[in-house]
């Protein structure tokens, strides 16, 4: 009896201790915890996903298990990956970089998975997915600005795999050069970024500091075979970028001399024509000329709706959205591909048949773009072409202006959902669309796209006689 009394006089007690408990855990978490939370490891510093989420929403985040539940969760990714559950792993991505934003190699990995991973059956990138990944880059340099490596992938994914518009790969690897912990290796491609980026002179500006700082590091410690080899390599970088700028005139275009005499003068007419048969259900055949007989030229063919948004010619405005939304625009096609050229012509199958998902074709109209961009190409076509298209023209299709200082080739070509699909008045007829200078191939030679025979200038006997 006396006990019962004892635990009913020990009830308040216990409530009130209960409460005064909760109510302390309740400051602590809105004075102190979640703040820290906020600043020291919410993505963004508290300007994304701690916005607008109470202490209470986020007290399992910050009862300890923050860490260890993110990394069950990247253990578990693994086996996706091995699988090729490539969808599953989004969420986890999402979960993890949440959970916690230090994980940097989460960024870095998420970054490329969402760029790369997503083909379709001829292992074509869903570039869809692309401002996600950017934004998803972006939301890890914030996360993590005392490091290098998320500006660098940021800086690589703008450089290697939207391989355009070059001023965004300078931006964010000048980013990642700020930090100290950077790879002597990987600020070497500063120096590629600028060049391509038509910005030469910084180019040759940031290999000579590399390589004095290369040479500083080598005579501190010779026994490091590392050490020499970057030393070498920007020997010889150095080397060839002053031949280079040499002979393709950069130096006399500086003084303003004329570019007689010198590699990219004068112009040389690409020749340039394209033919795109619909020869089955979202199956297109390109066809066309490119005047050019070395080896290394590829032209960009886009195919996308004729109302995409954020579309730009030739692409789009990768760098729409600070969003990390998984999800694409599941209602909207781009297809990117490259035209391999091989005796002066290209002739490529794309077959889209096998993914509707990737080409859902929801739209009317569609515009097929065909793009060559002189600052993509190879050392040896840019000794002609120079790094802004200087030395190349065309009398049909050369623009001046959808790339701001350089000469590209661009051509576009109106299509339709029927002609894609072949239906309607396309059911029994293969849907053509051309340039005006197109012109069929009637030679009985190897000039086949579909030829494993490529002529070599100057190694046949006929040119020899030149």
């Amino acid at each position: 009896m006396n006990m019962k009394n004892n635990t009913s006089a020990l009830k308040p007690i216990l409530i009130g201790v209960a409460a005064a408990c909760f109510a302390g855990q309740a400051f602590l978490q809105s004075q102190f915890i979640f703040p820290k939370w906020k600043q020291d490891f919410s993505p963004g510093r508290g300007k994304m996903v701690a916005n607008g989420l109470s202490p209470d929403q986020m007290l399992f985040a910050l009862t300890g298990f923050r860490e260890m539940v993110a990394g069950i969760l990247w253990v578990r990714a693994d086996s996706f990956f091995d699988s090729g559950n490539y969808d599953a792993i989004l969420p986890i991505i999402r979960l993890v970089t949440i959970l916690d934003p230090r994980q940097i190699d989460v960024y870095a990995t998420g970054m490329w998975h969402i760029g790369y991973n997503f083909t379709d059956e001829e292992q074509r990138s869903d570039r869809r997915y692309i401002p996600s990944a950017l934004a998803l880059g972006k939301e890890g340099c914030r996360s993590n600005p005392e490091t290098y490596e998320m500006f660098f992938e940021t800086g690589w994914m703008w450089y290697h795999k939207i391989d355009d518009d070059y001023g965004n790969a300078v931006k964010w690897f000048e980013e990642a050069q700020q930090r100290p912990d950077m790879l002597p290796a990987r600020k070497n491609l500063l120096s590629n970024a600028y060049e391509r980026n038509g910005q030469v002179d910084k180019s040759l500006d940031t290999l000579f500091r590399l390589y004095d700082s290369a040479r500083k590091t080598f005579g501190e410690d010779k026994s490091v075979f590392g050490n020499r080899q970057n030393r070498d390599t920007l020997e010889r970088k150095l080397d060839t970028t002053l031949v280079r700028m040499g002979q393709r005139g950069w130096f006399a275009s500086k003084d303003g001399r004329p570019l007689t005499g010198y590699d990219v003068n004068p112009p040389f007419d690409v020749n340039f024509s394209c033919k795109v048969s619909v020869v089955d259900r979202r199956v297109l055949k390109f066809e066309g000329t490119w005047g050019v007989k070395p080896v290394g030229t590829r032209i960009r063919a886009v195919l996308k709706d004729a109302d995409y948004p954020n579309a730009e010619p030739a692409g789009m405005m990768w760098d729409s959205s600070n969003d990390v939304n998984l999800d694409p625009p599941r209602d909207k096609t781009f297809m990117q591909e490259q035209l391999f050229v091989k005796n002066t012509r290209f002739n490529k199958k794309v077959d889209m048949s096998k993914d509707p998902t990737m080409y859902p074709f929801s739209g009317e109209k569609y515009v097929l773009e065909l793009y060559y961009n002189a600052r993509s190409a190879p050392p040896h076509i840019q000794d002609k072409f120079g790094w802004n298209g200087e030395g190349m023209t065309d009398k049909n299709w050369l623009n001046t202006e959808i790339r701001s200082g350089q000469r590209v080739i661009y051509a576009t070509l109106p299509i339709t959902k029927d002609m894609i699909l072949r239906r309607g008045e396309w059911r029994d007829k293969v849907p053509v669309v051309k340039t005006s200078n197109f012109k069929e191939d009637t030679s009985k030679s190897y000039n086949s796209g579909d030829s494993f025979v490529i002529d070599l200038p100057a190694l046949r006997s006929d040119d020899k006689k030149q």
